[in-house]
């Protein structure tokens, strides 16, 4: 059975940072290439970042970019996304997704059709 379980959301003040995690089962996830994609009530879901399968490239929007960090864990068959210096505007439902394809050498953050497995999402709110 194939899972993705994010965790690590909550209540942050403006400035402050949050790390969420996504937790593979079924799959080796460091085969696939991750991406994390955030969406806020009303907006269109939008990517924040991704990792290649060997974790070699990384990439970010402008919007976070500066601010988050992704990374992996292959023992552990977790992928985390750090968040810092977390704005308002950050706030959104965040998911983490399987690449379609293993993408050794890259990953991409432009649309959620890369993707096919999704995580339930954890909330993150920033607000004081």
């Amino acid at each position: 059975q194939l899972q993705l379980v994010e965790s690590g959301g909550g209540l942050v003040q403006p400035g402050g940072s949050l790390r969420l995690s996504c937790a593979a089962s079924g799959f080796t996830l460091d085969y696939y290439a991750i991406g994390w994609f955030r969406q806020a009530p009303g907006k269109e879901r939008e990517g924040v970042s991704c990792i290649s399968s060997n974790g070699g490239t990384t990439r970010y929007p402008d919007s976070v970019k500066g601010r988050f960090t992704i990374s992996r864990d292959n023992a552990k068959n977790t992928v985390y996304l750090q968040m810092n210096s977390l704005k308002p505007e950050d706030t959104a439902v965040y998911y983490c997704a399987r690449d379609r394809t293993r993408r050794i050498l890259g990953c991409r953050f432009d649309g959620s059709n890369w993707y096919d497995y999704w995580g339930q999402g954890t909330q993150v709110t920033v607000s004081s």
